[in-house]
């Protein structure tokens, strides 16, 4: 077979328009105007999108596409679109008039009733708008339904209420430009005119054969595997992990990578994971709003081509008990328009003073918010993984590595810092190998927080999760402590001493939420609760962050939230996690009635047959293998038949509560232990009973036969 050939530059960004299509496509004077709200914000006249939008329906027809849609982020979780076909009105001729206006670039008007909206919305209130991001180019998808072109948009109520993840985050990175700009200047910047949070995600998935899939209904219905016993080969030996990339889903990566790169996702780097069966997919950075775009464009990408393939690809955070799970590091950083990335502590970082003010008010931003923080990766899946050794601690720190911690001690005991730790040289002892240049501070994979060289890395994200939150959050508490720090220097009558002042105080207020060392260790645990760090290990004790004094005052003062805003997205997490838990149970008590529990019965007849046939040959044979199978079967059927027989019930009390809350503190306190109560036997009759008997495929099956 001939070797297929890409010319990535030839193909990147062909289904964009981008900024060289538009440069090509638009009168000077429209592109102009339209680069001007790009960078520097306002309104867009109706005559100018007119312009804008025949043209860039013009390049899409030429793509092939016949819909249009505006392409948001509702808080669903998921990405939603409706298609309108280019058809306006049929002209005198019979023939099509295909057209794009302004108005319907700028606006669309799905029903906002039907999303959710935490009670912003009602049944009989339902007018809501999309409103173009011209900020994150339009593209043109290619998929089994034809060309569409994807407008992205936010998404907002009648009443002007965000009903999206796109909104906050594009208000936080209006905040985070204003507040880093204003602190920059009187660090002495008077060059720098835009701070951009740039944002690269890095999202971890598994892959299964496709017809496998099929075949398990806690897969199709919740995305993991809700029963499974361990197989006898996991992640022990390490040999996945960056091993070479079996023929299959080499092929299929190739095909993502195309398809990534027709769409001007800059996909950078891919590998095996940890787990078997699992894989990763890098993006290089980019401003934060695009990459949360690109992201969701990753998902979708990887789902598709795995169809194509005849595979699956599993998003869930813990799609297998056992094995590591997914998540989704984002990289983040700030960045002037003149290049000047505002984490970089350069060489010397005890001389980089604007750095170390930065790096003091991260540590700031972090400890005082650090539950908004955890609930930003908040969702039911990830609440199995995090804290589990194979993901970072519940609890949130920060790691800054050895160099910047002596920094910091030194600023803790003196107020200046003196010297900064180097690298030095590595040598490997081997005369063909190059010396190399070493960094000044190892890495942390434990840390939820990690500073990573020029960038803070927060590993904590659920794999399907949108990045957009976390940002929204990051954004907007960095702005807090930049605006804090801004005041006191503008109030300062000697802004020098003010300024060493400013970073020795929160250094000293804010040094215990610093740890460079294992997060994965109880001792961690038990050191964390003496420095009053908070540990919030549920998703339902992360969610009531949102409505605390501290949480109202700081997204109202930045106009991220209103209090409304923060009421509904409440009632949203809650009842997202009820109905995430609740599936999975229903789920489980259909499965296990209707395909275990009858498998295991099957069994049991064939083994007590068997062991009835052993006794006629041979009347002493009390104890064959049969017998003693069959007994430690029917313990398992006992006991899976009554955990069964709880769970359906506890089913029927849920419909019992009312309130939002009520129903997630009863899903996880009463139904997630019934189901794992109802899982372990089944998981422990899978050992016994025969494969041609057992109703699914099993662990072994699923993430080693791809």
């Amino acid at each position: 077979m001939e070797e297929k050939k890409t010319n990535i530059t030839a193909i990147f960004g062909e289904d964009v328009f981008n900024d060289t299509v538009m440069q090509e496509r638009l009168p000077k004077k429209v592109y102009k105007e339209l680069r001007r709200t790009i960078e520097e914000g306002g309104s867009i006249d109706l005559t100018t999108a007119d312009v804008i939008a025949h043209e860039m329906k013009e390049w899409a027809i030429e793509k092939g596409a016949t819909h249009y849609t505006h392409w948001f982020l509702p808080l669903t979780g998921n990405t939603a679109e409706k298609h309108d076909s280019f058809i306006s009105a049929p002209l005198p001729s019979g023939k099509a008039l295909m057209s794009l206006s302004g108005s319907e670039l700028i606006k669309g008007e799905p029903d906002a009733s039907s999303f959710p909206s935490g009670g912003l919305r009602a049944t009989f209130e339902a007018r809501g708008y999309t409103i173009w991001d011209c900020t994150s180019p339009a593209f043109v998808r290619h998929d089994e339904s034809g060309a569409t072109l994807c407008i992205p948009t936010a998404f907002c109520s009648y009443t002007g209420e965000a009903l999206d993840q796109k909104t906050p985050l594009l208000r936080s990175m209006e905040v985070i430009n204003e507040q880093a700009l204003r602190l920059i200047r009187l660090l002495g910047n008077t060059t720098s005119k835009k701070v951009e949070a740039c944002v690269g995600a890095e999202q971890e998935y598994f892959i299964i054969d496709r017809a496998k899939y099929l075949q398990r209904e806690d897969l199709i219905f919740t995305g993991r595997t809700l029963f499974g016993a361990k197989p006898p080969k996991g992640q022990e030996l390490d040999d996945h992990y960056f091993g070479t990339l079996k023929p299959r889903i080499a092929a299929y990566m190739r095909d993502v990578d195309e398809a990534l790169w027709k769409l001007g996702v800059p996909a950078k780097t891919e590998h095996n994971e940890v787990a078997p069966a699992q894989h990763e997919l890098a993006c290089i950075y980019e401003k934060a709003n695009v990459a949360v775009d690109h992201n969701q464009i990753v998902m979708q990408t990887l789902k598709r081509v795995a169809t194509r393939h005849g595979l699956r690809c599993l998003l869930h955070e813990k799609p297998f008990e056992g094995v590591n799970g997914s998540g989704k590091h984002n990289n983040w950083s700030l960045t002037t328009d003149d290049g000047i990335n505002l984490f970089d502590p350069g060489k010397t970082p005890h001389e980089n003073i604007q750095f170390l003010l930065i790096l003091a008010c991260v540590m700031k931003a972090v400890d005082t918010h650090a539950d908004l923080l955890r609930l930003s990766a908040a969702n039911v899946g990830n609440e199995r993984r995090l804290g589990a050794d194979e993901a970072p601690p519940a609890v949130i720190s920060i790691f800054i590595g050895e160099q910047l911690m002596d920094v910091i001690e030194q600023l803790a005991s003196t107020g200046y810092a003196a010297h900064s730790k180097e690298g030095g040289i590595l040598r490997t002892g081997v005369t063909t190998l190059e010396d190399l240049n070493k960094d000044a501070t190892d890495r942390n994979r434990t840390s939820p927080f990690a500073f990573t060289g020029n960038k803070f890395e927060f590993r904590m994200v659920g794999s399907r999760d949108s990045v957009a939150d976390a940002n929204t959050v990051l954004n907007t508490i960095l702005a807090e402590a930049f605006s804090e720090a801004s005041e006191r220097l503008e109030n300062a009558a000697d802004r020098e001493t003010a300024l060493h002042d400013i970073i020795r105080e929160y250094v000293m207020a804010h040094k215990r939420i610093i740890f460079n060392g294992n997060g994965y260790g109880e001792a961690w645990k038990e050191e964390a609760a003496r420095r009053g760090l908070p540990d919030i290990r549920s998703m339902v004790d992360a969610i009531p962050a949102l409505e605390t004094e501290k949480a109202v005052r700081l997204f109202g003062k930045y106009h991220i939230f209103t209090k409304s805003e923060l009421a509904a997205r409440t009632e949203i997490d809650y009842e997202s996690y009820t109905k995430d838990v609740m599936i999975e149970a229903r789920t489980m008590a259909h499965m296990a009635a209707g395909q275990f529990i009858p498998a295991m019965i099957r069994y049991a007849k064939e083994l007590a047959e068997t062991a009835k046939a052993i006794r006629e040959i041979l009347p002493d044979e009390e104890n064959s293998t049969p017998a003693v199978l069959l007994a430690e079967l029917n313990g398992y059927l006992k006991e899976a038949s009554a955990a069964l027989r709880n769970l359906e019930g506890l089913l029927e009390e849920e419909e019992s509560y009312t309130g939002e809350r009520e129903k997630a503190l009863f899903g996880r306190d009463r139904i997630v232990p019934a189901m794992e109560a109802l899982r372990r036997p089944v998981d422990r009759a899978e050992r016994i009973v025969d494969r041609s008997v057992w109703p699914v495929p099993t662990y072994a099956e699923l993430m080693f036969e791809v």
